[in-house]
This record gives C-alpha cells, structure tokens and sequence, in this order.
C-alpha cells in the first residue's frame, strides 16, 4: 500500500504551527495558525490557473485582432443555423439601435429581429434607418418565422416593409418590446463599437458587420447549448 502525507502551511505567514477550525458555510475546510493568528481555507479552489490568468491579461490589453477574429468568424455556422426549431405561438421583437462609422454624422443603424420565446437573434441588417434596410432584415428572417406576429415601436417605417395583419406596434412602456430592448443593452456592455462614449468604433462598414453577426452568433449558440442539454 502506498500512503502520501500532505503538510499544510500557513497561506499568511508559512508557519506550519496550525489547527484545524472546523468548515466555512460552503463546506471548505478551515485551519487556524497559532502564530500569526489568522483563519484561512486549507485547501481553496483555485478558479484560474496562473497561465489562464496571464492569457487573459493579455487579451484584455490587446483586445482581439481583427484579422484573427476575421478568420474566426469565417469558420462559424451562419446565423439561420444557430437557431432552434419554430414553434407554434412564437412571436418576433423588432427594433433599431445606432452606432456610426468612421464618424458621428455617419450613423449606421443595427436592425433585429427576436424569438421572444427563445431569445435568439433570428435576423439582422445595417445600413440606414429608412424602410430599405428594414426590408432587408425582414427578407433575412427564416421563412418559418415570416408567418409570425411581429412586435415594433412606433417608427414609421415598419409599416412599410411589415404586413399589416402581422404588425403590432406598441410603446416601449407596453413591455412587448422589453426583450429586444434587453439586448441591445447587453450588445452595448459587450461591443465598445454600440457605446456612445467610447473610442472603439469602426473605420469600415465591414469591422461593424463582422464584429455584430460574431456576437450574435455566440449569443445564439449559447443559447442554444443551454436548451438542447
């Protein structure tokens, strides 16, 4: 038989000159050293190891390269195939976020639409805040979602590009948009690219793009990881 002897040391002082002091209320063991006086955990779960530590230091530093992130973004599924199955009673949010590119006069709108059921971003456009990009995000939602009721603020231009019989605009104080609006403040605190005060904005319509459909792919698959497990 082989037996391994484990000596504990003091984590403040190193004194061996400790005690056992019962558990904290998560369970862990504690000690107690007689010499400095302290009470610690004797054994504490160490979440990130020092090399995990390091690595994201540095990303926090450097951020991600744009080309690797180009590269990244290119092996990942498209966006219709990150999406769980439609079911019946399914409604879509809508609504519109501004960014800009390059500079401030030069506003890019962000338009999505959301499974209110599932959370996930179903389809999405950039461009202008005019009906034209708007039809463009329509024309991206998967044909199994086009029959579908779909929930809109007030702007104008929805009534354009939306059939009237699936259109139900509403105030943001209704909460039918609730969801959408929810989003687009986690894709705030996540893109320093859709933070007003920032300095990450994009040079080119095509980092904006490349960023977005990146978050969006993410946040669906999580998603869908997390329903399907």
């Amino acid at each position: 038989m082989i037996e391994e002897t484990v000596r504990y040391s003091c984590r403040s002082c190193g004194s061996t000159n400790i005690i056992r002091n019962g558990r904290n209320k998560r369970g862990n063991r504690q000690y107690h050293c007689r010499d400095c006086g302290v009470y610690r955990v004797l054994r504490p779960k160490e979440r990130y190891t020092a090399g995990d530590k390091a690595q994201i230091l540095r990303a926090y530093r450097e951020r991600m390269n744009l080309r690797g992130l180009e590269d990244y973004v290119a092996q990942m599924p498209t966006l219709p195939d990150t999406l769980l199955p439609v079911e019946a009673g399914d409604v879509l949010e809508m609504d519109e976020l501004v960014s800009f590119v390059s500079k401030k006069w030069f506003k890019r709108w962000l338009w999505t639409a959301q499974c209110r059921r599932t959370l996930q971003i179903v389809a999405y456009a950039i461009g202008d805040r005019s009906q034209d990009t708007g039809r463009l995000m329509r024309q991206a939602v998967p044909d199994a979602y086009k029959r579908y009721p779909c929930y809109t603020d007030h702007w104008e231009a929805y009534t354009l590009f939306l059939p009237p019989d699936q259109h139900l605009p509403s105030g943001k104080a209704t909460g039918l948009t609730a969801h959408q609006e929810r989003w687009y403040n986690t894709l705030c605190q996540w893109l320093g690219r859709y933070t007003r005060k920032s300095l990450s904005f994009s040079k080119e319509d095509y980092y904006l793009v490349l960023v977005t459909r990146w978050l969006m792919t993410e946040h669906n698959l999580t998603i869908r990881a997390s329903l399907t497990t």
